[in-house]
């Protein structure tokens, strides 16, 4: 039997060992009584006991100890109510909405292993949990820009980092100085944020704490060493603290910026960067750590935005204008060939690419427990293998070696939970002396936790609208059943009542289809107009929510952002779906033609759909579905980005610049 093996044996017998004696117990005892122990040596025995220890709580397995006054000996127990879940009072609704979060994120989703094995584990022993989603979760689109076949066997490498506390070495493509070099981090947390995924950790080369974008680790990660925990997380860090922040605030502040921003806009201002900063009789006040990036972000605004202070931004606004106008009004340039071999910047190969799995010791609990709640209070059970392979994601081949292991389980003094053995296409199940004490769904690990929240994240408002209630309620009632043991370095889900009253208006205008007004400020305008649609499919693309529409007040397909909109209100008129109308956005989008200059290409390039030059410059088709929007993304790029075709477009870039770089002077 392989290493593994015996240390999933010794863990689970150990859990069982402690909850059946029901009293404190020596390590003496535990030597003695638990499969596995007994024939070490002392000093092995101490060895391996003291490591079981910490990965069972790793894991969220609530193992106590103390000391005994009389005898000195350290004394741990067990206590099954602080095992299993507790009593779930979520509604069939409710469930139903987070089995349907799992459809909506199952494809580019890196947590999905871990989230079924929960929801499966919430749901044990409840009816109908495995029903079709609703028609209204068909209706909508998940999207994660940053998401690579790499991206989940990279997190899962870091997820085992950060909970064993093990350095971790890797090569990362620092995009700013487009440099490749080995780091050697202790990694203190994941973050996703914007849609990004970050391991934020100490870099020992640097001695300095670092922020590292997991889409630029260029090689595979491994252990630096071969402890079994090479640091502990400091007590004053927080992942939160480096959540939020806005692109020109990484890194160390430098200042404070003032920016006027017209009435109609300042609401939006405070509702997309109230963490960022904060809005005063229309001036934007924020700190900064690049005045460049804010410069970006202000341009961006296509003069909703205008700086007040430092001067040094606003003498950046007003170079970046002079520059776009001028490389839009001069001769046009023929670009260099394109690069035939793939640049050092392209993405590499990570071998290990399988998505983020659950510990196995988990995936043990759960098979456990299913095997047990199929008997019930009877003494066996036969159950379909396939049930259990597609429930739990097991290989049907490796379906036998989870069911002797569970067989080997011993409470110790001969005593077995379950005998189970594959027969054909069924498993047999025998349910031995202590069965009944498994019965239960375990409570959820960390990992199983973290998969929840970070649905929770993505989708969570569609949850709350699909189960009719509020998402906060979802996520309290969830969070009573593992919050019981603190998940470090996990960042709280975030959202605002607003998004989640909007995508519950427009949820219900699809289900009912029924017509929505909403009040919408476009890019590029001061104003907010009113909008009469046709809500047909929902879309969460990383960082944000869009709804595709029928737009009666312009006559024609549009998209909208709902962090765009102001408010959003149900008619009551209904309307029939248009015959063969399936809208998807930008359907009637021109064609632009960028080149990006050297300064900027690497960003751009990092996107994707772009090809890179001979001379360091980046060519880039763009669907363009309206103008204003792409003036705002000339604009930011601070006049390293020319519209090279069409003419129309070109033009009105340069009017644009110089428009604005009349009202800032």
């Amino acid at each position: 039997m392989s290493h593994d093996a015996d240390k999933l044996i010794r863990q689970l017998s150990l859990v069982a060992f402690l909850m059946a004696e029901r009293r404190p117990v020596t390590a003496r005892d535990v030597k003695s009584n638990v499969e596995g122990y007994s024939e070490m040596s002392d000093e092995a025995f101490a060895r391996r006991y003291y490591a079981d220890r910490s990965e069972l709580t790793s894991l969220g397995v609530p193992l106590r100890s103390q000391r005994d006054e009389f005898t000195g000996e350290e004394l741990y127990t067990l206590r099954s109510e602080q095992y299993f879940l507790p009593p779930l009072e979520l509604t069939n609704d409710e469930l139903a909405a987070l089995q349907t979060s799992f459809y909506l994120l199952e494809g580019k989703f890196a947590y999905a292993e871990p989230l079924r094995l929960a929801l499966q584990n919430l749901a044990l022993g409840r009816p109908g949990f495995n029903e079709p989603p609703t028609a209204t979760a068909v209706r909508v689109e998940v999207l994660d820009p940053d998401y690579s076949p790499e991206t989940p066997g990279r997190l899962g490498k870091l997820e085992a980092a950060i909970s064993k506390q093990r350095t971790v070495k890797f090569n990362y493509w620092s995009i700013s100085r487009d440099e490749h070099s080995e780091r050697i981090v202790n990694p203190y947390g994941l973050l996703s944020d914007n849609g990004l995924w970050y391991v934020v950790g100490h870099d020992l080369e640097r001695d300095a704490m670092r922020t590292f974008r997991v889409s630029r680790i260029r090689s595979d990660i491994r252990f630096a060493t071969r402890k079994e925990r090479d640091f502990r997380v400091p007590p004053d860090f927080h992942i939160e603290d480096y959540r939020g922040r806005a692109p020109w605030q990484i890194g160390p502040l430098l200042g404070e910026a003032k920016i006027r921003v017209g009435r109609e806009t300042a609401w939006w201002v405070e509702r997309a960067y109230e963490s960022s900063g904060r809005v005063e009789n229309g001036v934007f006040t924020t700190e900064y750590s690049s005045l460049r990036l804010l410069a970006s972000w202000i341009l961006r605004q296509d003069g909703r935005a205008v700086p007040i202070e430092p001067v040094e931004l606003c003498e950046e606004v007003t170079r970046a204008l002079s520059l776009v106008e001028e490389r839009h009004t001069a001769a046009q340039f023929v670009p260099a060939p394109e690069r035939s071999e793939p640049g050092e910047s392209s993405q590499l190969p990570d071998h290990l690419s399988g998505p983020v799995a659950p510990e196995r010791f988990a995936l043990l609990q759960a098979l456990l427990a299913h095997l047990l709640a199929a008997c019930g209070d009877r003494s066996e059970a036969v159950i379909p293998a396939r049930e259990i392979v597609e429930r739990l994601r097991i290989p049907f081949d490796e379906l036998e070696e989870h069911l002797s292991l569970l067989n080997l389980v011993n409470f110790g003094g001969g005593c077995y939970t379950v005998y189970a053995e594959l027969d054909g296409e069924s498993v047999r199940v025998d349910k031995e002396l202590f069965g009944d004490t498994f019965r239960a769904s375990p409570r959820l690990t960390p990992l199983e936790a973290r998969a929840i929240r970070l649905a929770l994240e993505f989708v969570g408002p569609m949850i709350a609208a699909d189960a009719h209630t509020p998402l906060e309620r979802v996520r309290r009632k969830l969070e009573e059943t593992f919050g019981q043991f603190e998940l470090q370095q996990t960042p709280e889900t975030q959202g605002s009542e607003a998004e989640e009253d909007l995508i519950a208006r427009f949820a219900e205008g699809i289900r009912l289809r029924q017509l929505v007004e909403l009040e919408y400020l476009k890019e590029g305008d001061e104003q907010p107009s009113l909008r009469l649609t046709e809500p047909y499919v929902l879309e969460r693309k990383l960082p944000h929510w869009y709804v595709h529409t029928w737009d009666r007040t312009t006559g024609g397909e549009r998209s909208f952002r709902l962090d765009r909109m102001r408010r959003a209100k149900l008619t009551g008129e209904r309307f029939e779906p248009r015959p063969g109308f399936k809208p998807r956005g930008l359907r009637d989008a021109r064609q632009a033609r960028i080149w990006y200059s050297p300064l900027v290409a690497r960003w751009r390039l990092e996107r994707g759909g772009a090809c890179a030059l001979t001379d360091g410059a980046v060519l880039a088709e763009t669907a363009v579905g309206s103008p204003e929007w792409l003036v705002g993304e000339i604009l930011s790029n601070l006049g390293e980005a020319i519209v090279l075709e069409p003419g129309d477009l070109r033009d009105l870039v340069a009017t644009r610049a110089r428009e604005l770089a009349i009202a800032l002077a």
